[in-house]
């Protein structure tokens, strides 16, 4: 797992804009992915009155989709919350959780945005650029863009539109369930990332990942594995 964290991470909205902008480019559209064998859900909680950042990574295999790995790590929040800028509170924590596997993921899934994001680099993107690891974005709620209705059935979905681009998809992933939404992080095509994350939402809203990682960061399986 390649990893390129800044040498000295953001302090401010200005740099961290800045270094969005840098690095959007370098944000893969297409498929470049291998076998997938074992997918990965990313996720951050924050303790101690947000001070303490909780980032947990939770790898299952696929697609039976069993735990085989998971990683906890926590060190001091450094940036505020501030929306469009997650990645920068976020993943410091999320690389420490990442280096402390046994099992390398073929495939993460954030939860965030990806594309979908003022700048096309939300935390799905930042993540797949600096691990250069194939990367989706899914998030629970609309951050940017408009989309047509989506259909009652399970894998309905529409394009996510913002200023005449397509940035994503909204899907439903079970019938009578709020849409999630879905964006291209790194290394995968949207159609791709589509199907990948139906695969991984067998039962649930969110998949698999999504609610390994929810739970471990909010230390609510934390306990029981640990």
């Amino acid at each position: 797992m390649q990893k390129q964290p800044p040498e000295q991470w953001p302090t401010s909205v200005s740099e961290a804009m800045s270094l969005q902008e840098q690095l959007s480019g370098q944000v893969i559209r297409e498929d470049r992915l291998g076998e997938v064998r074992h997918v990965a859900g990313v996720d951050v909680g924050f303790e101690a009155d947000g001070t303490i950042t909780r980032a947990a990574v939770a790898v299952l295999s696929f697609p039976a989709l069993q735990l085989v790995d998971h990683a906890i790590a926590r060190r001091p929040t450094t940036f505020p919350y501030i929306p469009g800028f997650l990645s920068f509170r976020e993943l410091p924590a999320v690389l420490e959780a990442l280096e402390q596997l046994k099992t390398s993921p073929d495939l993460l899934l954030c939860d965030g945005q990806g594309l979908a994001h003022p700048r096309r680099f939300g935390i799905a993107c930042h993540l797949g650029v600096l691990t250069d690891l194939p990367a989706i974005g899914v998030a629970k709620s609309l951050f940017v863009g408009r989309h047509a209705e989506v259909g009652p059935g399970r894998g309905a979905w529409q394009p996510l539109l913002h200023r005449g681009e397509t940035v994503g998809a909204a899907l439903r992933t079970r019938p009578g369930t709020r849409l999630i939404y879905i964006s291209i992080g790194h290394r995968i095509s949207l159609p791709t990332a589509l199907e990948y994350v139906v695969r991984c939402t067998p039962k649930y809203r969110l998949p698999e990942t999504t609610r390994w990682a929810h739970n471990l960061a909010s230390d609510k399986r934390h306990r029981e594995l640990g």
